[in-house]
């Protein structure tokens, strides 16, 4: 029999807070994950299942569900809720087009008055990023000790946050390697400056949620992932979710840890 009780089924939760995407569009590529990966690691078919969820607090709720054992989540959101749900980093998500690693770049006005992190005083923090704000301060601006008055906001409307940025608002855009590079493209460009930049952080990771996959399963389900980038018809599912495969995990030796 199965470790997991034959009755339930596991399942793999994604949350990934200020990216677009819904749950009923993001559902046959993260059935068809589901079932790939359940077959990568020799599980029965049909014992695990895949949801997604845009918000922090949907999956919050969600991998509040004894049957939600593993989480697919950005790295800031590990950051932010490592410790109070248990995660224990299982493999690196590496994307297509950014690899497992990235760099967050803090974005000014273009001759404004934001030069250090003394100069945010007063200022707004605006970030897809902004629901972490312990990935903010530690991790994506480690080097820089932020005034006790800066206000963290989380924006799934960078435009807009960009575009305030450049009218002189007092605030600053944190962005992720995808958005900054995307910068050199907007008609307001000239008018935004890069503050600071942090060392490269990971993109996203799949999580063992409060220790709820026994460990002998986990390594093998950890084995199974990083293999899938050869495994039969599994190349294809990877791609429609804008994933090149799977790493064993290299946290900063200052993430956050269960």
């Amino acid at each position: 029999m199965s470790t997991l009780m034959s009755a339930a089924v596991a399942t793999l939760i994604f949350c990934a807070p200020g990216y677009p995407g819904g749950s009923g569009d993001a559902k046959p590529f993260l059935d068809q994950f589901a079932k790939d990966v359940a077959a990568s690691a020799g599980w029965q078919a049909g014992s695990l299942a895949a949801a997604y969820e845009p918000t922090e607090q949907g999956g919050l709720a969600k991998l509040a569900d004894k049957e939600s054992v593993l989480a697919f989540i950005p790295y800031a959101f590990y950051i932010q809720h490592a410790a109070t749900l248990h995660l224990t980093p299982l493999v690196q998500a590496d994307l297509a087009g950014v690899g497992t690693q990235e760099r967050w770049t803090l974005v000014g006005k273009a001759g404004g008055t934001v030069t250090s992190a003394a100069t945010l005083t007063g200022y707004t923090i605006l970030s897809v990023a902004g629901y972490a704000p312990e990935f903010v301060k530690h991790s994506a601006l480690a080097t820089w000790t932020l005034p006790a008055d800066v206000k963290i906001e989380a924006t799934g409307q960078i435009l807009s946050a960009l575009r305030r940025v450049a009218s002189g608002e007092p605030v600053v855009a944190l962005l992720d390697q995808t958005q900054t590079a995307a910068l050199a493209t907007l008609p307001f460009a000239a008018q935004l400056k890069t503050l600071v930049q942090s060392t490269p952080l990971p993109v996203a990771l799949v999580a063992v949620v409060d220790s709820r996959l026994p460990e002998p399963r986990a390594k093998g389900l950890q084995t199974a992932l990083i293999n899938m980038t050869t495994a039969k018809g599994s190349a294809e599912t990877l791609a429609s979710m804008r994933l090149k495969g799977f790493v064993a995990p290299q946290l900063p030796g200052n993430a956050a840890t269960p």
